[in-house]
């Protein structure tokens, strides 16, 4: 019997080879899209490791092999090290959906691995991770029984696509990726260039329809296998003793969970649970650890009765509510742009440093070498949530929220050609109680606007939460810490006034369907716009200026070919301009030569010094010039520096001359007219007789004019200053 399913998704074949290889591991799946191939794997613990653990502990890991795209690795090991931001992204992308279709109680050590084997650059692989990581762990004998389907959805041509292609996507004004199962949506992540919520919800019908034909395919392979899964039975709560810690506890937890604010809120919870742990003796840490559960399934029993039964939120909002708002923003004195957005007990500080081109983040991804002129890193310090711990590197989470973040901003950055700059923001989180996210979204746009970058659209976020019960749900708006712990939805929407720019969504139940997205959708729209309102209350528009301690750039567009001659050889002449002016200076193969300083005079004498250098001379043009060489047969004039024409002895005067040295010298001030310019080697050729037959001015008697040549033609044009 065959072990293989394959489909059609959009003229390209979907296979999945079920324990072909890695036949060692519990499950393990070979996923072949175009010529992109991975392989995922699934293991499990059949022991509890840690008995007292109340959560999955899942480990997801992805790796790009850099074989798989025929690259060897850079660097001095060349081999694979640390995994990049892109495979921690993946990472979570793959374990987001799987997570919470685990069941409940099952707490058992469990890895998934993700291994890209093979990259044509056209498929992407992130969304056969998620249909691999369903694969292995369906077609295995861990108890994970709900199938899952994931695409990818751009929009070409104006109509929505199923998985394009990288080219594709580069077009597309939205790229959003859709994990679905049998009843509904489960995880979306989407950038987009403002794209209406009614549109979206388009998309995500697509893309759910087309994740049914993947899950089919797989529950028809598995029915046909007669698998059967590893016995699991869930540890039972004991409802007595649960009922009884509810009589005896339950209205004071209830008042606690009332409290307003986060510390206090929190002390009250513990001064409930402590004074229940005190009656029971040292000697029995077993009955102290089961009370703790219990406490714990029981503030989650009374959060969610207050909110489904008593329509009442622990904080006192009502459910459409948004915490209070203030923003700032020039904060920081020497940062090029800075803004503390609070919202609520959620606080973030960001700030804006512009840079050159050459500041821009290199990729060296499995696709060609790429730059990166925008970024924004999040930082997440334990402070900001009253505890204590080192400062290390960005871990998975400050990476994906940072992500988010980033991709919520990006389509309000300008272009190069209109600010060619590189941008960095950075998030630093001083507080937290619920979307830091969304809140670094909204303080790394006012800081953006603080630095005068020109954004085009001003863009700000915000999370919603969800509480389902039996008999209907609850959509809260700008959730805080205690509704996202123990809420079924995080459903993070940024976006602007006419549409979104992201959107990021993970649930801890099954599923949430398209009506029910449509829904909430409509409430984060009406919230996004009064925290746009709130924003532009600290600053309405960007400044017209950038700061005074970032650095201003010239833009000079000059011919390719004279991109050598600014250069010189061995970088002499380029180092030379640079030393003496201090100037930072790009040059770029097309000819776009960027000059930044934050003095602007240093720019400007740059600027000049390869004018000069690149200067071209315009055919019939009159340039006044210097004779620096005397021939037999002519003169050479430097008609602009570095650039010298030859002035025949037959074009000197409208009579002939029998010498050369009759009537120039060495050093002569000389107007003339250039007559040809040879393509080849460009050679120019000048008359000094033209200009006297067609009633030229007498350059003894004519003061030294500036030369008549345009603009482009001697070097380039000033693409403006910042």
């Amino acid at each position: 019997m065959s072990n293989t399913i394959s489909l059609e998704i959009n003229k390209r074949t979907l296979s999945i080879d079920i324990g072909k290889i890695a036949k060692q591991a519990d499950g393990s799946a070979l996923l072949r899209y175009g010529d992109t191939m991975m392989l995922v794997t699934a293991t499990s613990r059949k022991e509890m490791k840690d008995a007292s653990k109340s959560f999955l502990p899942l480990i997801v890991d992805y790796r790009e092999n850099t074989y798989a795209a025929g690259k060897i690795p850079g660097g001095f090991f060349k081999r694979e090290g640390r995994p990049s931001e892109r495979e921690i992204l993946i990472a979570r992308l793959i374990d987001r959906p799987v997570r919470p279709l685990f069941p409940n109680g099952y707490f058992f050590d469990t890895q998934i691995v993700g291994l890209l084997l093979s990259a044509d650059i056209a498929n992407e692989p992130d969304t056969l991770g998620v249909i691999g990581a369903s694969a292995a762990l369906y077609f295995s004998d861990i108890p994970f029984s709900t199938p899952l389907g994931a695409v990818k959805i751009g929009i070409i041509d104006g109509k929505y696509v199923v998985n394009p292609t990288t080219d594709e996507l580069d077009r597309s004004p939205i790229n959003m990726t859709v994990v679905s199962n049998e009843d509904g949506i489960i995880m979306i992540e989407a950038g987009a260039k403002e794209i209406e919520e009614e549109k979206i919800l388009e998309g995500l019908s697509l893309a759910h329809e087309t994740n049914q034909q993947i899950i089919r395919a797989q529950k028809d392979l598995y029915a046909r296998l007669g698998l059967k899964k590893r016995e699991f039975t869930a540890k039972a709560v004991d409802t007595e003793k649960l009922a009884r810690v509810e009589r005896e506890y339950g209205p004071a937890l209830f008042e606690a969970m009332q409290v307003r604010g986060k510390k206090a809120n929190e002390a009250a919870l513990i001064e409930v649970r402590a004074s229940a742990l005190a009656k029971i003796p040292e000697d029995k840490p077993e009955e102290k650890l089961e009370t703790k559960e219990l406490f714990s399934k029981l503030e989650e029993k009374l959060f969610r009765d207050l909110i489904l039964n008593k329509n009442l939120r622990t904080d006192g909002r009502q459910f459409d509510d948004i915490r209070p708002i203030t923003a700032e923003v020039a904060l920081l004195t020497r940062t090029h742009g800075s803004a503390l957005f609070t919202r609520g007990e959620t606080q973030a500080l960001a700030t804006v440093t512009l840079g050159t081109f050459d500041d821009a983040q290199r990729l060296d991804s499995l696709g060609a070498e790429t730059k990166k002129r925008f970024m924004l890193h999040y930082n997440f310090p334990p402070f900001s949530v009253g505890e204590v711990g080192f400062l290390r590197g960005p871990g998975r989470r400050e990476i994906g929220h940072g992500a988010l973040a980033e991709k919520s901003i990006l389509p309000a950055i300008p272009d190069d050609d209109t600010f060619p700059y590189t941008i960095r923001i950075v998030s630093d989180i001083l507080e937290s109680n619920g979307s830091s996210s969304m809140a670094t979204v909204c303080g790394g746009v006012l800081a953006l606007m603080d630095a005068g970058v020109p954004l085009k659209m001003v863009v700000a976020g915000i999370a919603m939460g969800l509480v389902k019960g039996n008999d209907g749900y609850a959509i809260l708006t700008d959730i805080a810490g205690l509704e996202d712990h123990f809420g079924d939805m995080d459903f993070k929407m940024a976006g602007t006034e006419k549409g979104v720019t992201a959107i990021q969504l993970d649930l801890k139940i099954p599923c949430v369907t398209l009506p029910m997205l449509r829904e909430i959708m409509v409430k984060s729209k009406a919230a996004r716009l009064k925290v746009l309102v709130k924003m532009k209350e600290a600053i309405a528009e960007p400044r017209p200026t950038i700061s005074v301690y970032a650095p201003r750039i010239i833009i000079l567009n000059i011919n390719p070919e004279k991109v050598g001659d600014v250069i010189g050889p061995a970088g002499k002449i380029i180092k030379k301009i640079i030393s003496q002016t201090g100037a930072k200076i790009d040059i770029l193969e097309d000819g776009k030569i960027l000059i930044a300083s934050t003095d602007m005079s240093a720019a400007e004498a740059a600027k000049q010094m390869i004018l000069d250098l690149t200067a071209e001379a315009e055919l019939g043009g009159t340039y006044t010039g210097k004779v620096v060489r005397l021939e037999e047969y002519g003169a050479f004039v430097e008609i602009m520096p570095n650039l010298v024409g030859l002035l025949h002895i037959s074009e000197v005067a409208p009579y002939r001359i029998n010498s050369i040295r009759d009537v120039l010298n060495l050093g002569d001030t000389v107007t003339v007219k250039v007559l040809s310019i040879d393509p080849a080697d460009n050679k120019i050729r000048l008359s000094k007789k033209a200009l006297e037959e067609g009633g030229g001015a007498n350059p003894e008697s004519t003061p030294r004019p500036e030369p008549q040549r345009s603009s482009d033609r001697r070097g380039g044009r000033d693409r403006g200053r910042f």
